[in-house]
């Protein structure tokens, strides 16, 4: 079995914002795979279903964790025990301010890059966990990150979003298969991402 984990913040004042990109993923898969309802589980929401890959089904699991983004591992790391799973089963999908609005890029082992939800997946988990880094840009200084991925996204930017998470949800089978190089061209190939930065345009919206 698989873990597909989106990072976010459980509140719902934080459900449009930034960093909530992992968890619209979740969302994403979930409708476009026919998974069950959501249910309160290992201090998470979480949905169970399969996936369909060309060598056959690939069961997985969503989970939303309630723990806050900042504390992502510590519900991670209990489903991990429960099904007996090591860390190469787990995906963690999370915004990515070093990458481009719309870039997509899929990565295994590293560091944390001041992500402080993966901070806390390699702290419980290891770092050999897979990553799906989501591209919404950074806000230019270091200062503004916080309250830039703790805001909404705006409406000129909503479009490029939910193409990159259709997109991502679609592709989905060739990263349960293990081929994460297809699926990342896949989804830049169904969902490129635009040619110009889409903040400019959302400055007055």
């Amino acid at each position: 079995m698989l873990i597909f984990l989106g990072q976010g913040n459980p509140e719902p004042k934080y459900l449009g914002n930034r960093h909530n990109l992992g968890f619209m993923a979740m969302d994403a898969i979930a409708g476009a795979h026919g998974f069950g309802p959501w249910r309160e589980k290992f201090q998470s929401w979480i949905s169970e279903g399969t996936i369909e890959t060309a060598g056959g089904p690939v069961k997985a699991m969503l989970m939303k964790p309630k723990t806050f983004y900042n504390n992502t591992g510590r519900a991670a790391s209990e489903a991990v025990r429960f099904y007996k799973l090591t860390p190469e089963d787990v995906t963690v999908f999370h915004d990515e301010i070093d990458l481009a609005p719309g870039r997509l890029r899929v990565k295994r082992g590293g560091g944390h890059s001041g992500n402080n939800g993966l901070r806390s997946m390699i702290a419980h988990l290891g770092p050999e966990v897979r990553r799906v880094r989501m591209g919404v840009g950074h806000p230019g200084d270091k200062t503004k990150v916080m309250p830039y991925v703790l805001s909404d996204f705006p409406k000129a930017e909503t479009e490029w979003r939910d193409s990159l998470l259709d997109a991502m949800a679609r592709a989905l089978p060739f990263l349960a298969a293990g081929e994460d190089e297809r699926f990342q061209t896949e989804v830049m190939r169904l969902a490129p991402a635009p040619k110009s930065d889409p903040r400019k345009s959302a400055d007055g919206a």
